[in-house]
């Protein structure tokens, strides 16, 4: 899997990572929608990797796990939009969400 990340989206993410205490994970959150295919994608800050992560290539480094891999085309953009302060997820084909959330490590428990 590989992500495109806009300039906008790296201006974003890059100070939540530049510590090296967060690492950035592609969340496929199926909690509460019932069936795993009406996923929710999210972006979450971890603190280390899962037992089943993988990283992915792209301009950021970024976790993700492959059981999710097929909710998703292989190459994929996130940017950010300064105005709404909102991400966005998309590929050549289609628009995953225009409000990608990302969660923060703090949020608790984090997501499987």
């Amino acid at each position: 899997m590989k992500i495109i990340f806009s300039q906008a989206a790296k201006d974003k993410l890059l100070p939540k990572l530049e510590n090296g205490s967060a690492q950035l994970k592609l969340l496929y959150d199926t909690e509460g929608c019932g069936c795993v295919v009406s996923g929710v994608p999210a972006l979450q800050l971890v603190s280390e990797p899962g037992p089943d992560d993988r990283e992915g290539e792209g301009e950021l480094p970024f976790l993700f796990e492959p059981r999710h891999e097929v909710f998703f085309e292989p190459v994929l953009k996130i940017d950010y939009d300064t105005v709404k302060e909102q991400f966005s997820l998309k590929s050549d084909q289609q628009i995953y969400t225009n409000h990608l959330r990302l969660i923060p490590r703090s949020a608790g428990c984090e997501l499987p």
